[in-house]
């Protein structure tokens, strides 16, 4: 069974928890365009933007629609962390040795299909953790990275790991999304947040 994730710690009590230096081009003033800046790259808003519009399309076509809709009013700020997650446990992965065939994708994603009760069945349990059907093939790869790694070299290092690796990226989340924190890998809403409703999209507003 997929299963949410919105930690990087392997932990399952563990909270993605983001804690970061504002995003500066000059001064404090946010670089335009970058919804996070990591590696000596950016994500742009509108990648984000693509990634988001892509669920909510695909929301759309599901019969399930209204739940689904419901269930991912903070779709922005979940898509951008896992953005960050998979690039952090990717790189995590390069730096010890854990290289993934497509072939091994293919297959982990062809017998969760099986479990799950079909590609249909699949599809519809990624899109309601917020991945399109475009993204599945990604979500599986670093599924399959994150548990290599676990096996190679156990959760307590695992961890360790993960939040080095995040600190040598050097994450800097825009604060319209909220805050990094490398040790706990997420982010949340600053506390300026509760200007907006509970139930708006940080990405509409």
């Amino acid at each position: 069974m997929i299963r949410r994730r919105t930690a990087l710690t392997v932990s399952a009590a563990s909270a993605l928890l983001l804690s970061a230096p504002l995003i500066t081009a000059c001064g404090d003033a946010p670089r335009p365009g970058a919804a996070a800046v990591l590696d000596g790259g950016r994500i742009t808003v509108s990648e984000l933007q693509a990634q988001v519009k892509a669920v909510r399309q695909a929301q759309g076509k599901d019969p399930r629609a209204a739940q689904t809709v419901a269930g991912s009013g903070r779709l922005s700020q979940d898509t951008l962390i896992r953005m960050i997650q998979f690039r952090v446990i990717e790189r995590a992965g390069k730096d010890n040795g854990v290289h993934l065939t497509r072939r091994e994708v293919q297959r982990a994603r062809t017998s969760a299909e099986k479990q799950s009760g079909g590609a249909t069945a699949l599809r519809a349990l990624y899109l309601q953790q917020g991945i399109a059907p475009g993204g599945i093939d990604e979500a599986v790869r670093m599924d399959l990275t994150r548990n290599a790694l676990l096996r190679k070299l156990g959760t307590s290092e695992v961890n360790q790991v993960f939040a080095q690796t995040s600190k040598a990226l050097k994450i800097r989340v825009n604060p319209r999304y909220g805050k990094w924190d490398n040790t706990r890998g997420t982010a949340v809403l600053a506390k300026e947040a509760w200007l907006r409703t509970s139930g708006d999209d940080p990405e509409r507003a």
